[in-house]
């Protein structure tokens, strides 16, 4: 007569029973995998690409293989600071040295300072930050956060829509649920006409983790103060942090952060020194065994 309601503490065990049962039906369904790739599929990362396409076994595994095969192409973990180094010479992007209110990695982007036209280039090196705003999460988020200052910005100086495009889909193709917002701070009303066409190329989880933001619009601002401590905030964002980006202070901790990505994934690297007088590396990937004949479970 009476119908049973579950509390909150019991519906929160039903949703992690329902969620590791659909992790260990992925990973039965992935198979044997390198070790590489053993390392790669935590059961945090099935979880992640489950939820990316409504916990569908078929369709999470169908991503996931997608993404190991272009990690195994693409090499994203093996990218090291000297090789993007002069992308980052304008500070167009780069990992902010302070958090969100939720301890989240920041990337901090001003397209106005784009200073290259190479394709292949431009998307390495986001791919790069990617990778190392990943590597600096704290062990309880799983999320970054960018800040898009459009100061400046213009079609002359805007991303070619080919590069966009191909960002767009590596970002949520191969790091699905790793961005919690991206805060586009006072775009121009030129920028409308971009913004028409690059939205295409969202899926819709993705666009509505795009966040405008404008000064004169309190509703906005709010949002993004709600995100960030104004104090850590940079004036660029309407904080009150006066930051400004030294490359040679930032390389010094990239070449850092490489020592300890390279000790992660065990690669062997041996210093070499490149034409334009940078440091970069020589990197030596450690022999894969032979894959198990069962499932690796992480």
């Amino acid at each position: 007569m009476f119908r049973r309601r579950h509390n909150t503490s019991e519906k929160s065990e039903l949703d992690a029973a329902f969620q590791e049962e659909k992790v260990s039906e992925l990973r039965a369904a992935l198979g044997s995998l390198s070790r590489r790739s053993s390392q790669f599929c935590t059961d945090a990362c099935l979880r992640r690409y489950l939820r990316a396409r409504n916990w569908n076994i078929d369709k999470s595994k169908k991503m996931l293989e997608d993404t190991l095969k272009w990690r195994s192409n693409y090499k994203p973990e093996e990218i090291r600071w000297p090789e993007v180094a002069q992308e980052g010479e304008t500070g167009k992007a780069y990992r902010a040295n302070f958090q969100d209110k939720d301890g989240r990695t920041v990337i901090v982007m001003t397209p106005a300072k784009q200073n290259t036209t190479s394709h292949d280039k431009q998307l390495q090196h986001l791919v790069y930050l990617l990778e190392n705003a990943i590597s600096n999460l704290p062990e309880e988020q799983e999320q970054m956060v960018w800040l898009i200052d459009f100061n400046g910005w213009s079609l002359s100086n805007s991303t070619p829509i080919k590069t966009a495009r191909e960002a767009t889909n590596i970002l949520q193709n191969h790091y699905p649920e790793r961005l919690a917002t991206a805060f586009l701070y006072n775009p121009p009303r030129i920028f409308e006409t971009f913004w028409k066409i690059v939205k295409y190329f969202l899926d819709p989880m993705t666009f509505q983790k795009v966040k405008f933001i404008y000064p004169k619009n309190e509703e906005t601002v709010d949002l993004i103060q709600r995100n960030f401590d104004v104090e850590v905030l940079p004036k660029e964002f309407g904080g009150k942090n006066d930051m400004q980006y030294n490359h040679e202070e930032f390389s010094r901790l990239m070449e850092k952060d490489d020592t300890k990505m390279a000790g992660f994934w065990g690669l062997n690297e041996k210093s070499k020194q490149v034409a334009n007088g940078h440091l970069t590396s020589e990197i030596t990937p450690e022999a894969e065994p032979s894959p198990p004949l069962a499932a690796h479970a992480s």
